[in-house]
């Protein structure tokens, strides 16, 4: 086998590694690493229409990504809608993503009706939804001295490498007109990326001061 030869190989392996991928922005990015290198293949080789082929391919995987890469933050987007802690749609979604949930967030437990006790302190939950799709959770109970303790900030697999929680914790509001002055990220939480949103580590977790009469 020549280098020329085991190129092609590596361009093909990619192609397939990429299609193999839960997450669309690296599924994108490996697919157009793919693209670009069977074009270089194909060309060597005169190939022309597989040069053709994978240059169309590399175009759609580019306008794809700027479009992802540029709304990442756009909260025209990705929206936040609250829903009731007791949600049937809620709690499928948590149920459907139980086995992920658990990586990322060990600790986490949303109790039923039938677990709380008399006087547990009001839980607020809110989807971070994409069009009609939901692309994460992120769940929070009340504590004392005006805290908010996220009890779940969740990205489904598709959007892993976006941080879509951040969108609730930009509107302030949901939580300052609950009375709330400080953020509290989860307990031991799996990669957290609290430090990118202007929260500050604080031991083992990251606090969000919120600002106040907002």
């Amino acid at each position: 086998m020549n280098w020329l030869e085991l190129f092609g190989w590596v361009g093909s392996a990619v192609l397939v590694w990429s299609l193999l991928q839960t997450r669309i922005l690296r599924l994108r990015a490996l697919n157009l690493i793919g693209c670009l290198i069977l074009i270089g293949y194909n060309a060597t080789l005169r190939v022309w229409p597989m040069v053709g082929l994978n240059v169309v391919l590399a175009v759609i995987n580019v306008w794809y990504l700027r479009r992802m890469l540029a709304t990442r933050h756009d909260e025209t987007t990705y929206q936040v809608v609250e829903v009731g802690v007791h949600d049937q749609f809620l709690a499928h979604t948590l149920r459907v993503h139980a086995a992920d949930i658990a990586k990322f967030n060990p600790g986490f437990r949303w109790p039923s009706d039938d677990d709380r006790p008399a006087g547990t302190a009001q839980r607020s939950a809110f989807l971070v939804v994409r069009a009609d799709e939901v692309v994460g959770v992120v769940l929070a109970h009340a504590e004392a001295h005006d805290v908010a303790q996220i009890d779940l900030d969740y990205v489904t697999q598709r959007f892993r490498d976006f941080t879509p929680g951040e969108f609730v914790y930009r509107q302030s509001r949901l939580f300052t007109d609950r009375g709330f002055r400080r953020v509290v990220s989860p307990p031991g939480m799996v990669a957290p990326y609290y430090h990118r949103l202007g929260f500050r580590r604080t031991g083992d977790a990251y606090v969000l001061d919120l600002p106040v009469g907002s």
